[in-house]
């Protein structure tokens, strides 16, 4: 036990030093399962060292989120508390520090109405639009972490006797994070450096288009010109650095909207909103999709596509080698936060504004101009494996390996 108070000790401190590079003066905003309360707790108590003025926590319980999508009336989820809102953007007025604990039960929703969840998803986002906005911008410091919960724990590890699963989750989400290091602080700062390196690698190629090769998968993804590829490390707009997501592998960029031809097939389930959507196929013409298909979760993706006109298209692309930390464990977290981190992966919707060159200043007008995706929905789905090529055309349209057997060219 005491070894773990110091693991969980050293995780919090890498949350608040590293994650969200909290400053003095500033605000935590927590949301939270009721099972994370020792990590929330501890989290408080590094942030109150750290400077913190104030540590707020919002906990979230799924039972009660259940219950409600089982029986609450149709109207209830077209509606969205103001004073939650108005909560949001004074927070980010404030230059708050968010700090999101991701940890779902992958099959909590499985028996409810996908339209449900698809609404009461579509009026949150939309209510919270300026937050959402904030974040994607990089405007405030976000981090999303995550700790292990009964449910969750037993989906993972379901082979193993109940009273091993949620130690199996801590120790897996202990070694994908580096807490286990001696100095994870460091370890982080290492890690970031060489990510940052791989970014610098493929912004100097400032390549036209990407195409990936894999069973089931022919897919060719044009970049919009400046596009910029973004690594570990974020700064917000009062200059402070910060890790949106821990654990992390990858290396993202921005697609040009309306410049997605090709299948893609997925090579991993998809959590969404409670439902577990496997093995996933979309069919683009320039960048809409225009066909898809799902062995399980239909419904969901089918809700999901369309939410809204740009969730239609991508927002993201990313790269994580196949020989990577969270990959190698051979385990299938049913987590995005994780396993989108042991694979190349996309993203259904909005792009983020910071992965163009001063798309930060620019209004909704001049994204949609410069080809980036608007939407309410950011959605991440898996399409890495060890068979995965991807070639890169230079602006002179010579074609360079950029990916072989699902892991980086090396230069």
């Amino acid at each position: 036990m005491e070894d773990f108070l110091l693991q969980l000790e050293k995780y919090a401190k890498v949350t608040i030093q590293v994650g969200l590079n909290l400053q003095k003066g500033q605000t935590l905003f927590v949301t939270a399962p009721l099972e994370a309360v020792d990590y929330v707790r501890t989290v408080a108590r590094e942030a109150y060292a750290a400077g913190a003025k104030h540590v707020y926590v919002e906990w979230g319980d799924e039972q009660l989120d259940l219950i409600k999508y089982q029986q609450a009336p149709e109207e209830a989820f077209a509606e969205f508390p103001k004073w939650r809102v108005l909560q949001a953007e004074q927070l980010v007025e404030e230059n708050a520090a968010f700090l999101t604990v991701y940890a779902a039960d992958p099959d909590l929703l499985h028996a409810v109405d996908p339209a449900r969840v698809a609404m009461a998803q579509k009026t949150r986002l939309t209510a919270l639009a300026k937050m959402r906005e904030a974040i994607q911008n990089m405007r405030v410091s976000w981090l999303i972490v995550s700790i292990p919960t009964s449910a969750w724990a037993a989906k993972v590890f379901q082979g193993l006797p109940q009273e091993q699963q949620i130690s199996a989750l801590w120790d897996a989400i202990f070694k994908t994070t580096r807490i286990y290091l001696e100095d994870p602080v460091g370890a982080w700062q290492e890690h970031i450096t060489k990510l940052q390196q791989r970014a610098a690698y493929l912004n100097a190629h400032q390549f036209k288009k990407l195409r990936y090769q894999a069973p089931g998968t022919d897919l060719t993804i044009e970049l919009p010109e400046g596009h910029i590829w973004i690594s570990a490390e974020s700064t917000n707009e009062q200059g402070t650095l910060f890790v949106p997501n821990m654990p992390t592998e990858e290396v993202f960029t921005l697609p040009k909207r309306e410049g997605v031809n090709g299948v893609v097939h997925s090579t991993m389930p998809l959590h969404y909103n409670g439902v577990l959507i496997e093995n996933l196929v979309l069919t683009f013409e320039r960048g809409r999709i225009v066909d898809f298909s799902a062995e399980q979760g239909y419904e969901a993706l089918k809700g999901l596509i369309e939410t809204d006109e740009g969730s239609h298209y991508l927002g993201e692309v990313a790269l994580v080698p196949y020989d990577s930390p969270i990959s190698n464990l051979h385990t299938l977290f049913y987590n995005t936060l994780f396993d989108e981190n042991a694979s190349c992966h996309l993203a259904i919707g909005s792009a983020y504004p910071v992965c163009l060159q001063g798309g930060t200043k620019m209004d909704k007008a001049e994204l949609e101009r410069h080809g980036v995706n608007q939407s309410v929905e950011h959605v991440d789905f898996m399409i890495g494996s060890k068979e995965l090529n991807i070639d890169g055309q230079t602006p002179d349209g010579e074609w360079i390996a950029v990916f072989r057997n699902g892991n980086w060219v090396e230069a």
